[in-house]
Order: C-alpha cells, then structure tokens, then sequence
C-alpha cells in the first residue's frame, strides 16, 4: 500500500531513494519498514533506530520537524550515522505526525552534488508525501488493518520510465561492443547484469561467470574492500567515480563508474602504470603472490566493517550501564540479524542478566544469577574459558545443555565473553529463532565486536559505582526531610546535572525556630568537585548555627566563615525569616536569584532585594533586608540558577518566563508544582547546571 508513495515521494522530490520508518505502538525503536534506491542489505545498519540515538532520523520524530543534513553535515553532526555510510550524499528526515500519533518517519536521500538548502519546490514535494503517507497510514487503521513493519524492510522498486523493443537489446549490445574498451552493468546491488567480450578479455574472465556475480567476489584481484567502497561510494553519492587496479600480473586498468536509478555502468580501460604504485607490481594484499588472497583468510567486506565502526562510535557514547544496553541492543541486533540478545555481567561470582531483549521471561529468571564457577550453563562456560562459543543448531546446543533449545526458544547462540584489560567483567549472548551458520567472518567480527562491548561495559560499571558513591555523598550533605512545620506547605527538589564524579554544590534547607516562626535557605557553590560539596556543607552548617538572628547578620557571618577558609570557591545564598503569625517573611541575599512570590490573587512578582556581595568575597560586606507579607495561600519560591539560566538567553529574560510559569501553573498542589516547574523549564533549554528549588507556603494556623 505504501510503496507507490515512496516512489512517488521519491520521484517528485528530485531525491534518488528514501524509505520509510515506522514506530509500532507502545516501543521506542523506529523500524525501516521500506526502502527504495539503495539494495536492502544496505540499509542493515538503519534497520532499527532507537528513538533517542543521535540520528536525524530520531532527532526529527522528537523535535516533530524536518531535519535537512546536507552533503557533508552528516560526519559534523551525527558521526555514529556517518561511520556506517561516510559517502557525499543529503538527507531529508520528515516525521509523519497526526495530532499526538507518531506514525514513523519519511527519509529522502539526495545526490552528493545537491546544494546545500532544499529548494522551496524540493521542501514542498516532501511536505505532501509525508502528508500522503499519514493518510494512507490512517486508512489503514481505521479499517483495522494497520500497517506494521515486517522483519526486514520491503524492496520498493522503480519503474522503468521507457519500454524497449526486443531489437533495441540487440543493437545496444552492438553499440558497447563497438566502442572502444570494455563495457560492465551491475545492477544496484552490484550483481553483474551485462558484460561486452572486450570487458570479459580485459578481465581474463569468461562472461558467463561474470553474470550475476559482484565483481569483488568473482575477481580475487579486486578483493581489497577499497574496491567495493567505491563502488558503494558511486552509489551513495550517485555521483560518478573511478579507480585503477592491478589485474595480475602486471596489467593495470581503469575503472569508471556511472551511477543511475537502475544501477551503475563501469567502463574499464588499459592504464598506464600509477605514479604512486610500489615497485615490483603489487599485490593487492601484502605479502602474497599477485592476485592471490592469503589462504589463511577472506578479506572482510565493506559493509561489516561499517557496522564495527558504527558500534564502536554508539558505544563510545555509553556512559552508564543502561547506556550500553539501549545503545548497542538495536544496533547489534541488526547488524548481525540476531532476534534475542543478553548481556551479563559478573557481580560477585556470579553471571547477573542486566539487559535482554526477546528472550521468554522463564528463560531469564532461570539464567540469571549462575555461579560463574561452578553453574553449567553456556555463558559461565565462554566467560570460564575465555573464547566465544558457538552454536549453530537446537542439537549442537542440546547436546551440551539439555533442554536449553526449550527453555530459550532459540536456535542458534553465539556467546561472546567481555574480557577487558584481563579481567571477566560479563558475557554477551545473540540468539537466532532459526538455525545459522557462522561463517569465519561473522566469528571474526563478534570477536572484535566482543572487545568493544567488553571496554564499554567496564567503564559503565566503574561509572556507575563512582556515582552512586558521589551521590550518597551529595544526599548525605542535604537535608534528607524537611521538618514539618505546623502552618506551612513546603515543597523541595534537587535535580543533579552532573556526571561522572562530579558533585554539585547547590544546596537549600528549612530551619524550625519555634511555634511561630522559621528560615528558609537556599545556595549555590561555584563549581562541580567534592570541594564545593564540602563547602556547601559548611556554609549549611553556618547558616543553621545563626539562624533566629536577623538575615542579614545570617549572611554576614556565613560570609566571614568563606572568607577564613579561603577555598577559592565563591556562594550565593539567599536566607529568608518567616514569621507565621505576622505573615512576613524578611529575607537578604548574597548574589543570589531574586525569590518570586506568587499572591493570593495568582499575581507573580519578582522580589526586589538589594544584594550583598557573593559569600567569600568581602569579609566586612553587609547584606541588607527586604521585607514582604506572606499571608495563607501565598507561595513563595526559591530556587538556583540551574532553574533559569538558558545559553544565549538574558538571565532577567529567563526569571520572566519562570515567573509567568509560576503564575500558570501555581494553583497546583505544591509537589506538583514543584515537578510542573522543572518539566517546563527543561522544555525551556535549561538543564546544564544543578537545580534546588524549595517552595514554601503558609496556611491557615
């Protein structure tokens, strides 16, 4: 049903294939559904995107806008998408929403020549067909007959525009044969679909071997990947190329590719000896006699080392451990065409099952946690003997591991064990609901790619543990709860923005004085180490042991404290006196925000106070006092910069918006202002710092 719009959308927008990415209900994986102008094995690496990956294809469906890359703005922006095709081409990305449905999204790819912007006519053309596919995907629907993808995407071929005569193959024939060199068609997937005798003689290759086969498989001489790049390059780029390679022994011929909808034509002509050739005409592979591969191995193809290199560009992404679960689940699962995939890590001794996916639930429970030493199960067995195992069949598996085929509903396993600088950090497992073979080439690759998964996976779980360190220390050093007050409404939240080892220095509190009356506190420490931890502590304890004074001397002697440790770290804090009977609240800042209160009548304003200097600064600096009514069911609220603070964007700007967020939103129960706030300011662009927010609120004694 979709595969005239592609074509359509193809053919009117002046691109040379595309596809279409669909989302099923309920994932967070798009998956390519169809595909034109490119042969499927192609595709393999895009066959299912996460919708958080650093893609344009993701990046449009979250941001529900067209995302144009041109020609090279892929490698710039999204290298992981890049490594996997580092051609000369452009990309349109169009997300096919309805409302609040997300059906998927539209992908067009342009030539390598193409200007840098699409045309108003190009925008237009693509515009349409995303509109045409929402409607088709609609229908479906709405019938109860939606459209889902299928494990592997469809091949939506072209039409032929012209129709020729029987005869017309004939004198074609007799025009390539005529012209000088040779003449070669391979289709898009670079199968041999014609060749001239000159071509067949210029190659030392009888025709009849060459038809239907890749040049690169049925010509040991032409083996080196960097032959099939190119012609991956003509095909990506559509923009034409050649090469020059020695046929062995020492005849040298030239490669010209042209590239079109339907395929690619090379003419091949005798070459003179390169400039840059080796004395002693080369082999291809060093080492060996000309034209002959080294026995021990085939040479690995183009595509599958594409995907090693884009995996090892996703996984040098990863930072905590659910970071190498969703990054390398899809990918790897694609690449190699595995429907189950495991990975466990070692904890203990024992083998603990950490990410899954199409594996039964029964299975996992019963796998996970074997002792790695003593428990018979085949991933304790890879990760034991240091070597990845395979199995290629239901009886292979059986035969070592009775009813292990049953349990998992799988039928062929590959088990790869993660050794990283020497040490057993886990164990990663691709399953197959069929029976496979794994040629040397896959082995070799799982191996490599083993390696890979075993350094991200280590420095996952150092990271994980160095954070969780860091921040029990952080929560340590803030109030665990906050006292319950009689008379008052409070809300509080910290949002960490750091990573690593880092730890933030923003802090805040809520101080009982007595029946009637208490403080409010809220900070920030310049910098993210534990030394800005540490001073946040102090400062915390201070202003605890001189809250009841008036704010002002509060803040001075907090100040004076900073100033005789002398950490080089400077502190805004703002400190605010409640008194619950008078309904006021005096309050002095250090170069802090301004507090907002929003009235009872839903009105926010911006508290004007005087500022004193940052804590740390002056030790004789004085910090002058604001007063304000606070009366029942008005709120007042304090927060850090983190809340605000917008790259490009003037800070008193940012307060503005808060403070017309606040006043929106501000009927809420507290706890659910406090999340409101923070969701509306990350849609803000906020989100690079720390955030402490408290909200405070009197009611009725």
């Amino acid at each position: 049903m979709l595969d005239p719009l592609l074509r359509q959308a193809v053919t009117e927008s002046g691109a040379y294939g595309g596809g279409i990415f669909l989302l099923p209900p309920g994932e967070r994986t798009l998956w390519l559904a169809m595909v034109t102008g490119l042969p499927r094995e192609f595709t393999t690496p895009w066959a299912r995107i996460w919708l958080d990956a650093n893609t344009p294809t993701a990046l449009s469906l979250r941001e529900r806008r067209l995302i144009w890359t041109a020609v090279g703005d892929l490698p710039r922006h999204y290298p992981e998408s890049a490594v996997a095709a580092p051609y000369a081409f452009a990309l349109a990305d169009l997300p096919l929403i309805h409302g609040d449905h997300a059906w998927g999204v539209l992908l067009l790819l342009f030539p390598g020549d193409h200007p840098p912007q699409l045309t108003d006519a190009e925008r237009h053309a693509t515009h349409t067909a995303g509109e045409r596919l929402i409607a088709a995907l609609q229908e479906a629907t709405d019938r109860g007959q939606p459209i889902r993808p299928e494990e592997q995407p469809r091949l939506a071929l072209r039409h032929r525009n012209r129709r020729h005569p029987p005869e017309a193959a004939h004198a074609a024939t007799d025009f390539a044969e005529r012209l000088p060199g040779g003449c070669l068609a391979m289709n898009l997937s670079g199968k041999v679909t014609f060749v001239t005798r000159t071509a067949a003689e210029l190659l030392d290759e009888p025709a009849h071997s060459l038809i239907g086969a890749l040049p690169w498989e049925a010509l040991p001489w032409l083996s080196d990947p960097v032959f099939e790049d190119r012609y991956r390059s003509v095909l990506f780029s559509r923009t034409p190329a050649s090469f020059t390679a020695l046929r062995p022994p020492d005849r040298w011929l030239t490669f010209e590719l042209y590239p079109d909808a339907s395929g690619i034509s090379a003419r091949i002509t005798p070459a003179e000896v390169p400039a840059d050739a080796p004395a002693g005409a080369p082999a291809i592979s060093a080492g060996e006699p000309p034209g002959r591969l080294p026995s021990r191995s085939v040479p690995t193809r183009v595509g599958a080392l594409y995907h090693l290199m884009r995996l090892a560009a996703v996984l040098t992404q990863a930072v905590e451990v659910n970071d190498v679960i969703d990054f390398a689940t899809h990918p790897i699962m694609s690449a190699f065409g595995a429907q189950g995939l495991a990975l466990l890590a070692v904890d203990n001794g024992r083998l603990r099952i950490i990410g899954h996916r199409g594996y039964p639930p029964e299975a996992i429970a019963r796998l996970d946690g074997a002792l790695l030493r003593t428990a018979p199960t085949p991933a304790t067995r890879a990760l034991n003997n240091g070597e990845a195992t395979f199995y290629t069949n239901p009886h292979e598996m059986d035969r070592v591991y009775s009813g292990m085929s049953t349990l998992t509903g799988k039928a062929a396993w590959a088990y790869l064990p993660l050794i990283a600088s020497g040490r057993p950090v886990g164990c990663f497992v691709l399953a197959y609901d069929r029976p496979r073979d794994f040629p040397p080439e896959d082995r070799t690759l799982l191996t490599s790619l083993s390696g890979l998964v075993a350094q991200a996976l280590d420095r996952a779980l150092f990271y994980d543990a160095q954070h969780q360190l860091v921040r029990r220390l952080q929560s340590g050093l803030l109030p665990g709860t906050l006292p319950h007050i009689a008379g008052l409404d409070v809300a509080a939240r910290y949002l960490p923005a750091t990573r690593g080892v880092e730890i933030g220095g923003d802090f805040y509190d809520l101080i009982d004085l007595d029946d009637t009356t208490c403080a409010a506190t809220i900070g920030d420490v310049q910098g993210h180490n534990v030394t800005a931890a540490a001073l946040m502590g102090q400062v915390r304890t201070a202003v605890h042991a001189t809250a009841g004074t008036a704010p002002g001397e509060v803040l001075a002697r907090s100040n004076r404290l900073v100033a005789d440790l002398d950490p080089g770290l400077f502190t805004s804090c703002l400190y605010a006196h409640v008194d619950l009977a008078d309904h006021r609240a005096c309050l002095a800042t250090a170069g802090h925000p301004p507090p907002l209160l929003r009235g009872t009548d839903g009105q926010v304003s911006v508290i004007d106070i005087s500022p004193g200097p940052l804590l740390g600064i002056d030790p004789a600096a004085d910090y002058p006092t604001t007063e304000v009514a606070l009366p029942p069911g008005a709120v007042l609220l304090l927060y850090t910069d983190g809340l605000v603070e917008r790259p490009g964007i003037d800070l008193g700007a940012s307060i503005g918006d808060l403070a017309s967020d606040f006043g929106r939103h501000g009927d809420q129960p507290l706890e659910t202002l406090a999340d409101t706030l923070l969701q509306v300011s990350s849609r803000h662009g906020t989100g690079g710092d720390d955030v402490a927010m408290l909200l405070i609120s009197p009611t009725p004694l």
